[in-house]
């Protein structure tokens, strides 16, 4: 019925043109990023899955260099209904996924990985719901009948089950699997929910659930999480620490953003860094100005990898780049220090308490850290 209201709108030129053809009813989006060997068997789940469904598939590849991207454009040329978005110099799972979901104007959207972990088959049923009057329908590992033990490591089923709990408790999210990377939603929700989501990180369904201001209608049903077909995982031990940032940042409502949060807390750990190589100096007989000195800028270059491996992940810098990445950051976070000792001064003049001035001095600098280290050594190119 929508499909025919648009276009009886529209002009009688383009309903005359014989290559007009309304949207498909569900977009699958697949975020990639080296799955070169699975886009075949991905589309060909779909296609028997789908039967009877008008459909298309959009694959949204990080600039893969294993040839993701041809190989869906191979397919593509003989099927209408597969598309790819090659994204350069953006990396992440949850920005891919905004990206493919944002290039739709398909009513449903399905989130799926493209390694063949979720069984393509669910697909019919959670669009049927979304028909019935669902907004949202998430394939659990964690209900009913469903399973992970297949799919996840025993660490990695471990940390999935710590950090749904977490989600539970801080933020009141009420489903059995906030972190599943396969679920269906309606554009229209969607949409409304897009300015509020990162793009960082790889946890976009807990985020949707968490920026969601009224509930979200909700349905899940069990998913059997497969093993891999082909590739790597693309999840790391930095989607932990990204993970808690995005926990951060969503339970002080979006206060503080989730690279924001990264940036401070590896920040934190640069402070334990810079005073046990401190100590380590002095104990080597250095003065104190020179200790001071050494373990300052052994701290800020281990704080600049991590950043660039964590915090910039999608602006990641590589080769000469990083060389002179790590002199602007140096450089930065020279005067940054400048602006904590400043700041700190000036309260510590006017309120007698050493540490309120002292905090007053570090929060200013790590803000003139962060948005000048933005501007400056990870500038959006």
């Amino acid at each position: 019925m929508m499909q025919n209201a648009f276009l009886a709108e529209q002009p009688a030129a383009l309903l005359s043109c014989e290559t007009v053809r309304p949207s498909p009813e569900l977009s699958v989006i697949v975020p990639t990023f080296n799955e070169a060997p699975n886009v075949e068997l991905v589309v060909g789940a779909l296609v028997a899955s789908l039967r009877g469904i008008d459909w298309e598939v959009i694959f949204v590849d990080d600039d893969s260099p294993d040839g993701t991207t041809n190989a869906v454009r191979l397919i593509a040329r003989g099927d209408g209904r597969v598309r790819c978005i090659r994204r350069i110099g953006r990396r992440g799972l949850a920005g891919a996924s905004i990206e493919g979901m944002l290039s739709s104007s398909a009513p449903v959207i399905a989130i799926m990985d493209g390694d063949m972990q979720h069984d393509v088959s669910l697909l019919p049923e959670m669009l049927r719901r979304i028909r019935a009057g669902d907004d949202l329908v998430i394939a659990s590992r964690f209900y009913r009948s469903g399973s992970a033990a297949d799919g996840l490591s025993r660490t990695r089923l471990g940390g999935s089950r710590i950090a749904t709990q977490l989600a539970r408790r801080l933020l009141h999210i009420d489903v059995s699997d906030p972190m599943s990377g396969y679920f269906a939603i309606r554009r229209p929700a969607f949409e409304a929910l897009a300015p509020r989501l990162s793009t960082q990180g790889f946890k976009i369904l807990m985020d949707i659930l968490a920026s969601t201001k009224q509930p979200l209608r909700t349905s899940e049903m069990p998913l059997r999480f497969r093993p891999r077909q082909h590739g790597l995982s693309k999840l790391d031990n930095l989607v932990a620490a990204e993970y808690l940032s995005l926990l951060l940042a969503k339970l002080t409502g979006d206060l503080l953003s989730l690279r924001f949060v990264l940036f401070v807390l590896i920040g934190g750990s640069g402070v334990v860094v810079h005073l046990a190589v401190l100590k380590m100096a002095l104990a080597g007989g250095l003065a104190f100005s020179l200790a001071q000195m050494t373990a300052a800028y052994v701290a800020m270059t281990g704080n600049f990898f991590l950043n660039n491996i964590l915090t910039y992940r999608d602006r990641r810098l590589k080769g000469w780049r990083l060389m002179s990445g790590l002199a602007s950051f140096w450089v930065v976070c020279s005067l940054g220090v400048i602006a904590n000792v400043g700041a700190g001064q000036l309260v510590h003049e006017q309120v007698s308490r050493w540490w309120v001035a002292g905090l007053a001095g570090a929060g200013l600098g790590a803000v003139f850290n962060y948005v000048a280290t933005s501007m400056f050594t990870w500038r959006a190119r």
